[in-house]
């Protein structure tokens, strides 16, 4: 699925500068398949562009374009199918259910396509090494443990884009790295693409293609 922005420009950045390389106020596509690093200093919408290119944001100007289909035409049944096979997050505030355990809150969003099986999650968990975790309510977790958590949430549906806001920003070098390798080989394996919102830091991994906000 290609996603293109045709000079979006969310109402509340239009007071803000932008660069002529920025995703903002510019045609850009984001081309099936591609892993795609998003930089940009704090206050320049990597946020929105998360709320935005997923559809739970409206205010802005120009055309966002799911395979030449603007989204704004797209009705709730349509919405449906686009969350559960086509585009998974991992939101910056990670968006777990703090009341219940790693494994419920894994198992309420595999269980939704049957992606993987609870042993298959349990060995993501163990990969990043917090299989310990399985058992712990997400709120009692450190926000490392958190991200870690919300990772491996977002692997667990079918997707051809998988959009990540700063999702290692409580992660040290060693963390990063096993997270990164687990997305890379799970987006390989779908023929899938992703985004990552970051402040400057490639993370060490090789990108596909570099945008600015």
């Amino acid at each position: 699925m290609k996603i293109t922005f045709n000079k979006v420009m969310p109402h509340p950045l239009v007071s803000i500068h932008h660069g002529v390389n920025s995703i903002w106020g510019n045609h850009i596509e984001l081309n099936e398949g591609k892993r795609i690093m998003l930089n940009a200093s704090s206050g320049k919408g990597k946020s929105t562009f998360t709320t935005t290119s997923i559809g739970l944001r409206r205010d802005y100007e120009g055309e966002l374009l799911y395979d030449n289909q603007n989204i704004k035409e797209l009705d709730p049944d349509d919405w449906a199918e686009i969350r559960t096979s086509k585009i998974s997050v991992v939101f910056q505030d990670l968006q777990l259910f703090p009341k219940l355990s790693v494994q419920e809150n894994l198992l309420l969003k595999n269980g939704l396509t049957d992606t993987y099986t609870e042993s298959e999650l349990k060995q993501f968990l163990e990969k990043l090494e917090i299989e310990n975790k399985w058992e712990q309510k997400c709120g009692l977790l450190s926000m490392g443990q958190q991200q870690r958590v919300a990772i491996v949430r977002g692997l667990a549906q079918p997707y051809s884009w998988l959009i990540m806001d700063e999702p290692f920003s409580h992660l040290d070098i060693e963390n990063t790295n096993r997270c990164l390798e687990l997305i890379h080989n799970r987006t390989v394996e779908q023929n899938a693409g992703f985004v990552l919102t970051t402040l400057g830091d490639d993370h060490g991994y090789n990108f596909d293609q570099e945008l600015n906000l």
